[in-house]
């Protein structure tokens, strides 16, 4: 403010009046500021980890039940979750810390797929390149979000595209992402060669346009062979263990392209696995 020509009396006039809030000792706020970032700047901390997701446009699994801040001072962090390893880059402003930061600390602090979906969100923005978080990955305690780095793929359009590559992914199943096939188009997912699995966000029932093209593409693909399932949010992240179900039980069939007497091998895998 005292760079855009404000004086030391204009910012106490306008403190007096409410019109700017003192947040502590050289740090103040217009009543309209970002809530979390005021709290954040109350409490002499920056906004971390899934805290700052929102703001940073970040894909977000749940929101926090506490804030969570990085802070210095050794203050109680009865009311917030408090971060204090070493930050890595100079904080984005006094309230919020920079982005490979929060990356850091989520990966440090979360569960893994609360985790990944936010860094997958940033590196698919081309925002953080994944090398520079294992170079700040060191040591035992930081195995697991190593392992989160290690699952991180480019191209997914939604956290729930993330989640149910994992989910199809760790139970075995032959994954692959964003195929193109011709005289269908692009599909998320196709299973062992031939289930297509597409997922649906919460926003897609409503444009007819696109629920028309949806099922003109099922169309297409049942002509072709190749069996459709399709999941929603509540699905992907309410019910896992539901589309798993439903997807092992559609490759059990196997593709219309073969007969039943001539599946693929996979198959028996699975049936020696007990799926």
């Amino acid at each position: 403010m005292l760079a855009a020509g404000a004086t030391d009396a204009d910012l106490r006039l306008a403190v007096r009046r409410g019109q700017v809030l003192r947040l502590e000792r050289g740090l103040l706020a217009v009543p309209d500021a970002d809530a979390e970032l005021v709290a954040a700047g109350r409490a002499r901390g920056l906004l971390t980890c899934v805290s700052a997701a929102p703001a940073y446009g970040l894909w977000q699994l749940r929101s926090p039940g506490r804030p969570h801040y990085w802070q210095s001072n050794g203050r109680s962090a009865a009311r917030c979750v408090s971060h204090r390893v070493a930050l890595t880059q100079p904080a984005r402003h006094r309230t919020l810390a920079a982005l490979p930061d929060v990356l850091l600390h989520a990966l440090l602090c979360l569960p893994e797929l609360e985790s990944l979906v936010m860094v997958e969100s940033a590196c698919n923005r081309g925002d953080i390149d994944p090398t520079y978080l294992l170079r700040h990955l060191h040591g035992s305690r930081c195995g697991q979000a190593r392992n989160v780095v290690s699952k991180i793929e480019c191209g997914a359009d939604s956290l729930l595209e993330t989640l149910a590559r994992v989910l199809f992914r760790e139970a075995g199943i032959l994954t692959e992402t964003q195929v193109w096939i011709d005289g269908i188009g692009r599909v998320d997912f196709l299973l062992e060669g031939f289930l297509i699995v597409e997922i649906d966000g919460l926003a897609f029932h409503l444009e007819a346009r696109q629920f028309k093209k949806d099922r003109r593409r099922d169309n297409s693909a049942i002509l072709q062979g190749l069996p459709v399932l399709r999941f929603f949010y509540d699905d992907v992240v309410h019910a896992p263990e539901s589309v798993l179900t439903q997807v092992r039980e559609v490759l059990r069939w196997g593709s219309l392209r073969w007969p039943q007497t001539n599946q693929p091998s996979y198959q028996h895998n699975w049936l020696r696995r007990g799926w």
